[in-house]
């Protein structure tokens, strides 16, 4: 994975409302990442976090109850050297810092209606997809 080759001091995961994909980025990277590793997240329109992205988060041992969405300018541009957007069938935030960008589009697991299981489990999906992909860029190998 290029990005993992290029071992970044600071890495931002962007959304647009900074609520749920972005958020269990960040908690999940916070939970993978080497020590002096930062990691942050932002939206171009930061609303709240989702109830079911701390959840989710939760049973497999992960805090975020205490995060809140931010905005991009709440974030040193200057101290970003990767930036990773999440976004897939929304337009992205433009981040106009100098680092290096890669995209993961996960589909809005927030958009999902239905009952509060399906709504959880597009939830439980999009975390294990994050979570996949970012054991393999902190190199943890794949998920068994």
């Amino acid at each position: 994975m290029e990005l993992s080759a290029m071992q970044p001091r600071h890495i931002l995961f962007l959304c647009v409302a900074n609520s749920a994909r972005s958020q269990m980025a960040e908690g999940i990277a916070r939970s993978l990442a080497p020590p002096g590793v930062k990691v942050s997240s932002a939206g171009s329109s930061p609303a709240f976090v989702r109830p079911q992205a701390i959840q989710v988060l939760k049973e497999i041992g992960i805090d975020i109850s205490g995060y809140l969405s931010k905005g991009l300018d709440s974030i040193d541009a200057g101290s970003v050297d990767a930036v990773i957007s999440l976004c897939a069938e929304e337009v992205c935030p433009v981040f106009l810092g100098k680092a290096n960008r890669v995209h993961w589009g996960l589909p809005d697991p927030a958009g999902v209606t239905g009952t509060e299981k399906t709504r959880l489990d597009a939830f439980r999906s999009v975390r294990d997809e994050l979570r996949s992909r970012l054991k393999v860029l902190f190199g943890h190998g794949k998920e068994t």
